[in-house]
Parts: C-alpha cells; structure tokens; sequence
C-alpha cells in the first residue's frame, strides 16, 4: 500500500481527536475560504472541499451555513493559515499548522509548548525538507470502475497513488500542488468527493522507546489541544498498538 494510505490509516487511530476540535477547525476554515474566495460554493473549490468534509464530519448542515454566513459579515474574525516547525524530545521533528486571528499569541502559546515538554521552535521552513504536503481525497467508487485505466488516466492530472478503503471507497494522493487538477477532473467525471486532506507526510520516521514516546505525546496531546492549532504532524513511528 502507498505512503498516504498508510498514513491516512495511522492518523484515523489517533486517540486525542475529538468532534468539537474538528467542527470548531472546519468552521475557521470555513471563514477563510469565504474570507478568500467567496460564499458560493459553486465559484469556491476550497469551500466546496470543506462542505465535503463537514459532511462526512457529520457536521450539522445549519451548522455549516451558520459558519459561511458569519464568515461574511464585516465583523468576523479574521483568521490567518500559519505554520510553526520545530523538534520535540529526543529529536522528534514536529509540524504545526494554525488557523489564528492572533499570531502574537498563538506562537507564544506554542513555543511555551515545546519549551515546556524538552523541545525548542526553530524557524519557518526549517523542517520542510522533512515532510511531503500531500492531498488525499476519498472518492465514491463506480460500479464499472476499473483501478488501473483510472490510475492511468489520473496521472497526468497529479495523482500518484490509489487504494481501495475497507469501506470500497477510493483513496487518491498527490502533491499538494496538484490539488486543484485532481479536484477539476473528479468533478467533471461525475465522482463524488467525500472528504479532502491536507497532509504532511514525513519522509523517515524515527522509533523511539515507551518511555521516550511518552514525553512525546505530553507535547503532541499539549499542542493539539490550542484552540488555535487545526493539525499536528511528526516523524515519530506510530505505536501499532494505538
């Protein structure tokens, strides 16, 4: 199986996500999109993305309109995509992504973070070479739908890896670059999207002990938990038994 999907499946296991973090994400998201591109879905790619994720999020719908509503209106929060880099213990590198309309803040708060848990922030950029951003849409499979001519046909529009999901949906990965291609083409052949991932894969992972993953996750659990920050990403070995 490709990387993506592996990691897909790793991360589905993490034991700290929780519905309120994911729809408090989902609606800061929202906003920027709108913020971005406008409330019709129809013009918005992203928005369209992010309706499809809230969806298979079992977001309420209200819920998710109440979200694109407000994010039109002249006093709503204006949220920036920011990202913080840096290593945890026992050289653990560690990936942050941050949705905050306070960035004085929230790299206060994140920085204390890794100070607190035996890690230090380093500086944007500093940890990129170390993770592939990727796109991993889940699709509806067709009935008549052959994995390899589909597989041909997609790579000239960016994707570079698909499995079937124990539920017979299709998992497709890309570079992040690509997303837009992968988006127009799956659109316009009748594909139904079900949700869409922004990761960040790392490229080696590191094994650590019991002991050493523990102090670790005291700083992953730590981050997670800042309303500010939307995901986390390290190059820690996942426990197989999580």
């Amino acid at each position: 199986m490709g990387r993506a999907f592996e990691y897909r499946k790793a991360r589905k296991l993490k034991r700290w996500g929780n519905m309120s973090k994911t729809f408090t994400r989902i609606g800061k998201e929202i906003t920027i999109a709108v913020k971005a591109s406008g409330p019709d879905p129809s013009c918005n790619p992203r928005l369209r993305a992010l309706m499809q994720n809230a969806k298979a999020e079992n977001m309420p719908k209200d819920t998710v309109e109440r979200a694109i509503k407000k994010a039109t209106e002249k006093d709503a929060k204006d949220y920036k995509e920011i990202t913080y880099e840096g290593y945890g213990p026992h050289g653990i590198a560690i990936f942050v992504e941050a949705a905050t309309d306070n960035n004085t803040r929230t790299v206060a708060n994140v920085r204390s973070y890794f100070t607190k848990h035996g890690g230090s922030l380093g500086t944007q950029g500093s940890l990129t070479f170390l993770f592939d951003h990727r796109v991993v849409l889940k699709v509806a499979s067709k009935e008549d739908v052959d994995l390899d001519e589909l597989e041909l046909e997609l790579i000239d529009f960016g994707v570079e890896e698909i499995e079937k999901d124990e539920d017979g949906a299709l998992i497709l990965s890309g570079t992040f670059e690509e997303y837009a291609n992968m988006q127009k083409y799956l659109e316009e052949n009748g594909f139904e999207i079900l949700s869409t991932e922004f990761v960040r894969i790392p490229n080696d992972l590191k094994q650590v002990t019991p002991e050493q993953r523990e102090s670790i996750d005291k700083l992953l659990e730590k981050l997670e938990e800042d309303e500010d920050v939307t995901q986390v990403f390290h190059n820690m070995q996942e426990d197989e038994e999580e």
